[in-house]
């Protein structure tokens, strides 16, 4: 970023600005999307900025998506615990992403 820069200036510099870094050790990182997508990244790099009062984090490694998939047996359970249809039991499981709130969410109908 800055060529010829000692790191330790760098980082005394940070300093002087309110910037701190910290490495955080750890072997995944999840991100639950709203669609029930999950990003989920492997062997990760993971370092926390605070500045001006707020945290942000860096993210890097080996990145794959996943999709939420349903079996027909938990549709089925759905169906039969609620009497919903079929595309109501679906639905609610691609909204709530789990079998026991789609059960609920369908119940209080």
């Amino acid at each position: 970023m800055f060529p010829n820069l000692d790191p330790k200036k760098m980082q005394a510099v940070m300093k002087q600005m309110g910037i701190s870094q910290e490495e955080i050790p750890c072997s995944r990182v999840i991100i639950e999307k709203t669609d029930n997508t999950k990003i989920i990244i492997d062997e990760p790099s993971v370092t926390r900025v605070k500045m001006n009062g707020q945290e942000t984090f860096q993210i890097s490694g080996e990145i794959h998506e996943e999709q939420n998939s349903f079996s027909e047996q938990d549709i089925k359970t759905i169906i039969e615990k609620t009497n919903a249809s079929e595309e109501e039991a679906k639905h609610a499981l691609e909204e709530t992403g789990d079998l026991a709130e789609a059960i609920m969410k369908l119940s209080n109908i």
